[in-house]
């Protein structure tokens, strides 16, 4: 008997999601949460055929030095900049992600992050827990926030997820701009009712600016304190973008002084870490990564993963196509290679 190809799991997944790949492959499923260093990375690729692997797992040259196994990594999230592309195709390994799955329930998120944000959701329910409220004498003007309705949401990146944000801006009767490396086509614009406008106009305009972009070294510091310095007093930033985007101590800083009023944030520079000035504050509202955390999305979010990996391996209805490959020229080469 064939022995099974070998897939390396990084991280807890859905029982049903692993017996799943149980069916075609030999998995190894982490079933604690923990950060792997880069040795324990190389080793485990090593010994597999696969892996479905987390944001936290840097797969780069020094993990890959000297693996002639490993085919295929599937990453468990929409972004990849924690996967070394360039050497992955070198390598002849194919790599992809899951997005489009978790656009609408990242666009309900930041959502929740920007009324939270605005209302002061945050800092009024620790000043409950803390049991303050009784024989406060509360004033009427206290926890006075800002109101959201009617307002100029700006949106830096209009891929889907920002999209999905300006759709749902309709039913807060708001003006919507955008700033995008290219205009959406026409009938894109209508649909979100959005304007776009330049990246110096939005920071000004804005009311509430919502982060969509991915990270690339350009995008690094893409709002920084020259940028929070151009944006309204009033203004209320969210990120549910990537961690470095934002200068993290320059939005401190700029909420620490009353220069922006307010943000909520789901990613950090070095996260897990998170700033200390940021942690001190009570005008940011703060969540761990957790913009895609309902249970059907990341459902669906492990199964897309789990189908690239059967698919590429050779199995299924869809062997040989898998869904959602980030360096295709790998398919082509293996096919090049079987002719």
């Amino acid at each position: 008997m064939t022995a099974k190809p070998k897939v390396w799991v990084s991280r807890p997944l859905f029982p049903d999601v692993l017996a799943r790949l149980a069916e075609y492959f030999d998995v190894d499923a982490e079933a604690v949460e923990r950060r792997h260093t880069a040795d324990e990375l190389k080793n485990k690729l090593a010994g597999v055929d696969a892996a479905l692997v987390g944001l936290a797992d840097r797969i780069d040259a020094t993990v890959l030095e000297g693996n002639t196994r490993l085919k295929m990594v599937a990453n468990l999230g929409v972004g990849f900049n924690n996967l070394d592309l360039d050497t992955l195709t070198r390598h002849g390994i194919l790599a992809s992600n899951t997005p489009d799955v978790l656009t609408e329930s990242v666009a309900d998120f930041a959502w929740a992050l920007m009324l939270a944000a605005a209302r002061r959701v945050g800092a009024s329910e620790r000043w409950l827990r803390a049991g303050h409220w009784p024989g406060s004498n509360q004033r009427f003007d206290d926890w006075l926030g800002l109101d959201v309705h009617g307002r100029t949401l700006g949106i830096l990146g209009m891929g889907r997820i920002g999209q999905g944000i300006a759709r749902r801006a309709a039913g807060f009767d708001m003006n919507v701009l955008y700033h995008n490396r290219s205009r959406l086509p026409e009938m894109l614009e209508r649909e979100c009712k959005a304007t776009l406008v330049g990246k110096d106009e939005l920071l000004r305009r804005a009311d509430f600016l919502v982060l969509v972009l991915p990270f690339t070294p350009e995008n690094h510091h893409a709002i920084g304190a020259p940028e929070l310095a151009r944006m309204k007093r009033s203004a209320v930033l969210v990120n549910i973008a990537r961690g470095g985007i934002v200068d993290d101590a320059a939005l401190a800083a700029a909420l620490r002084e009353g220069t922006l009023a307010a943000a909520g944030l789901d990613v950090f520079e070095g996260e897990p870490q998170v700033h200390p000035d940021l942690l001190a504050l009570d005008n940011v509202v703060l969540s761990p990564h957790i913009a895609s955390a309902s249970e059907e999305t990341r459902r669906a979010m492990a199964n897309l993963a789990a189908d690239n990996v059967i698919a590429a391996l050779g199995f299924g209805e869809a062997a040989g196509n898998p869904p959602t490959p980030l360096n295709p020229a790998v398919l082509a080469r293996w096919s090049a290679h079987k002719a």
